[in-house]
């Protein structure tokens, strides 16, 4: 694995329509991120996201770690177009990207984080994956579940969040944040055994 800065993308879809709901978990985990490193969101048109670098503080044994935080500012199936558009200005490889994206296959409350993989029909990683020209880089899977009865999985994703669901959802989003920080300063094999319950 390479050196050098890590990019952090959260995925989501912009605008105040899209801002509440479980698709947009990406989002608030990265904007925990920034808030809790000090950082702040600046639009970047050349790269259709808004960007921030953010300094995760030196730890015992562990040196101050460089991250560059990018949430898209285009819809989610066109995603990868910024991340590659960030990955190629700051020569960041894609095996030090790090999206943070919903996940229905998983309960609300749980995580998983991994290293590489398909995109089991998360239009975020697809794009991500066609326009890095690989599934090489890792995965904070934030559970957001199934629907229940006949709703769609689109109609459930894009809904907007009952208030409690919103909160616990912040939570989820705070532990995605923890487990970024983590797995940039303890590893793979350390984070998992950590987050992934």
């Amino acid at each position: 694995m390479t050196s050098g800065p890590w990019l952090v993308v959260g995925l989501g879809n912009p605008g105040p329509t899209y801002a509440h709901t479980r698709h947009n978990v990406g989002f608030w985990a990265v904007d925990d991120l920034a808030d809790r490193l000090g950082a702040s969101f600046a639009l970047a048109s050349r790269h259709s996201a808004a960007v921030t670098t953010a300094t995760v503080p030196p730890a015992p044994g562990v040196d101050a770690i460089k991250l560059v935080l990018v949430k898209p500012t285009t819809y989610m199936n066109e995603s990868g177009r910024a991340v590659r558009s960030v990955a190629a200005f700051h020569k960041i490889d894609p095996s030090r990207v790090i999206a943070i994206h919903d996940e229905i296959d998983l309960e609300p409350g749980r995580l998983r984080v991994k290293f590489g993989g398909g995109d089991n029909g998360h239009n975020g990683l697809k794009s991500m994956r066609a326009h890095l020209g690989t599934g090489e880089f890792t995965r904070v899977r934030v559970g957001i579940g199934r629907p229940a009865g006949r709703q769609s999985a689109a109609d459930w994703v894009l809904a907007k969040l009952k208030p409690a669901d919103a909160d616990a959802m912040r939570v989820d989003a705070a532990v995605a944040a923890d487990a970024v920080e983590s797995f940039v300063r303890s590893g793979l094999d350390i984070t998992q055994n950590r987050y992934n319950k």
